[in-house]
């Protein structure tokens, strides 16, 4: 068996024999910048502390007339190889992403102009126009992922790179990573049944129906129609279900949307596959808002390491979207073996986009690494067109935000900081089915759903009322359960973090504690997990209340609890007593800290080795933090030293700002 190229690794990457190298990356846009700066601006990234260098390569750029590329043949901006070359000679290692769909700001999102206007190539909505995304500056029919036309036109383009840089893989070159597409969310026009009716997803909707349901006897009873056919099936196309039975073939098209995708990105890495960039890891990043978009990591198996994208800024609402994005990453991530990645860690921001200033960038930088990020990609690291604000200029200078990111990386690799982790031994499980329903009740039409999850909003805000016949709303139900978790927990200072119901295994790898939301119907497969990490010694607490349906609403045979804790929502008080029992009962670490200020402590195989403190307000705040075999802290960007006293440390944290300490068992001379 022919050995690895690159080895994907929880700490980093692997590149042929090499050490592992942390995931340290910043994107830079060639074919943006005069070929005359390339190599400064790749020095600056080195200087500043960056491993990889991440670049898309643009479609619509490259291709110069229908299926014909200019790779620096005429055009030197265009000239690939040499930029790769250059990031080579400087042991940069690449991150390549040759789309189609790449964003970036660009027109089209980097698609040819003549792919977006070809009729047959674009998504339809429920009344079958063209589904048009209102991008600035110009808006554009997006393409269908279930296009026959269209995937033919992005295998020819992924022959074409690969005909580049097939020679130019690691170990022998640089590209060490490939991404196949970008921000998978339907292009942004996400809505439940926004898109996609495109004769060719609609055939495909069918044989999903066939394959998922076999018998056509199981197919009408779980449809409640006596006489469809799967050839015949017509996808909903507005949420019409007044019971909980009707809302079947709703979660049904739910679940599609999921598989489409899924399908189109596993295809295009075949492509890639083919095209000669075989034999390295494949990625592929989520963008902000991504638990209420049809994407599910679960279903990407062709994909090494999925992903997400930060866009956030420095304060107490958006913090809390930090921790729970980056919580559940780490939890799917650290039970497969990878690294948790940020594939674009804003740095700067597009005009239309922001403002976000330095401190934002930094702040959520830092948040998410003491949630359980490990790798990142900085977006932008060089500055370019349609961008304000990298830390390093077009010409390859560095800012002062340039120099403030070579402190933060000198101060990360002083304390090894990508080899530590952080330990959640709870975990709040948000199961499939959830997300899926609410999907289905978004109350705001085309409007994404995903607009609210980014703002920091969740289902509350978002999805209708309407109780389906069941006495309560299913959606809302869950997601206030999971909430009063979360405020009980982070009360008394015990680390936990979010987990995908459908990477249970994963998220329980390092867990004692699982709490389940189970108001919704439930999967069989995950009611029997469940079952199964009780029996091995993992506590389950289930509840408000239990709803004998499975996923898609379905009834089910009543299930038995007896091995579950359940617990209701009747008295407010009655979570935080139970979170104080778990505490003594099973000796959950706590670590105190100020209202407003939160904590995370990080460990080796031994011990602790690094605690970080977060402050996303604006006023200072001196916060009281406890570790256990802590003595004393030292802060590794400023070299100023706290020593315990009275049982605790007293840390100020300015506005907007994260501290990062090591840590240290007793104070010198003890």
């Amino acid at each position: 068996m022919a050995k690895a190229r690159v080895r994907l690794h929880p700490h980093g990457v692997s590149i042929g024999d090499a050490d592992v190298r942390p995931l340290r990356s910043g994107a830079m846009h060639y074919w943006r910048l005069d070929p005359d700066d390339w190599a400064r601006g790749l020095d600056a990234m080195v200087s500043v502390g960056y491993r990889f260098v991440d670049t898309y390569v643009p479609w619509a750029v490259h291709e110069t007339s229908p299926r014909v590329y200019d790779f620096g043949e005429t055009d030197p901006r265009r000239d690939l190889r040499k930029f790769l070359t250059l990031a080579h000679e400087r042991d940069l290692a690449v991150i390549l992403r040759p789309g189609p769909h790449i964003n970036a700001e660009l027109t089209f999102f980097g698609l040819p102009e003549r792919v977006v206007w070809t009729d047959d190539f674009q998504a339809r909505t429920a009344k079958g126009n063209p589904v048009v995304l209102p991008m600035i500056p110009l808006a554009f029919p997006v393409p269908s992922y279930a296009s026959e036309g269209f995937m033919a036109e992005v295998e020819h383009w992924f022959a074409a790179v690969g005909e580049i840089v097939t020679s130019m893989r690691a170990p022998d070159g640089p590209i060490a990573l490939v991404q196949v597409d970008n921000e998978g969310a339907l292009y942004f026009r996400d809505g439940p049944y926004d898109q996609d009716y495109h004769p060719d997803a609609i055939r495909l909707f069918r044989e999903f129906l066939r394959s998922k349901y076999s018998k056509l006897i199981d197919f009408r009873r779980a449809w409640g129609q006596k006489n469809v056919g799967f050839q015949d099936a017509e996808a909903p196309r507005t949420f019409d279900a007044k019971t909980a039975s009707e809302a079947t073939r709703h979660l049904d098209w739910m679940e599609f949307q999921e598989h489409l995708l899924s399908s189109a990105i596993e295809r295009m890495a075949k492509s890639l596959d083919q095209s000669g960039l075989g034999g390295l890891p494949t990625l592929h990043n989520f963008p902000p808002g991504e638990a209420a978009t049809p994407l599910n990591a679960s279903r990407l198996r062709s994909i090494d390491l999925v992903g997400l994208d930060y866009y956030h800024r420095a304060t107490p609402f958006e913090h809390l979207a930090v921790f729970r994005r980056t919580t559940e990453l780490a939890s799917r991530c650290e039970g497969q073996g990878v690294p948790a990645f940020a594939v674009e860690m804003g740095a700067g921001f597009p005009p239309f986009m922001g403002p976000f200033d330095e401190d934002d960038s930094i702040y959520v930088w830092l948040t998410a690494l003491a949630y359980g990020l490990v790798g990142y990609n900085a977006y932008m690291a060089v500055d370019r067109d349609r961008w304000i604000g990298a830390p390093i200029d077009p010409r390859g200078n560095v800012r002062p935000y340039g120099e403030r990111v070579r402190k933060i990386h000198a101060a990360l690799d002083q304390i090894a900081f990508h080899t530590l982790r952080r330990q959640a031994p709870v975990k709040l499980i948000i199961p499939r089915s959830i997300r899926r329903l609410a999907r289905a009740t978004h109350a705001f039409g085309a409007l994404t759903p995903a607009l609210f999850n980014v703002l920091g909003g969740g289902f509350a805000e978002s999805c209708f009322e309407d109780d389906l016949g069941l006495g309560k709303s299913v959606v809302l139900e869950a997601e206030r359960f999971l909430r009063v978790f979360e405020r009980a927990l982070f009360a008394r200072g015990v680390p936990f973090g979010y987990a995908a119901g459908e990477s249970l295994g994963h998220a329980a790898t390092n867990a004692k504690w699982l709490v389940v939301p189970t108001v919704g119907g439930l999967k069989s497969e995950l009611w029997t997990e469940l079952a199964d990490l009780s029996s091995s010694g993992r506590h389950i607490t289930i509840g408000p209340s239990l709803l004998d349906r499975d996923g898609s609403l379905r009834p089910v045979k009543k299930r038995d609890t007896r091995a579950f804790e359940f617990a209701s929502l009747d008295d407010p008080n009655e979570v935080a007593a139970l979170v104080a029992r778990r505490i003594e009962a099973m000796d959950l670490p706590t670590y105190t800290a100020t209202e407003g200020a939160y904590v995370t402590v990080h460990h080796d195989k031994k011990a602790p080795r690094a605690v970080l403190v977060m402050n996303p307000r604006r006023d200072e705040i001196v916060s009281s933090v406890s570790v256990a075999k802590v003595e004393r802290l030292c802060d590794v960007l400023t070299g100023r030293a706290l020593d315990r006293t009275f049982g605790a440390f007293e840390v100020a944290v300015a506005p907007r700002s994260v501290r990062i300490f090591a840590a240290m068992k007793q104070a010198s001379g003890a």
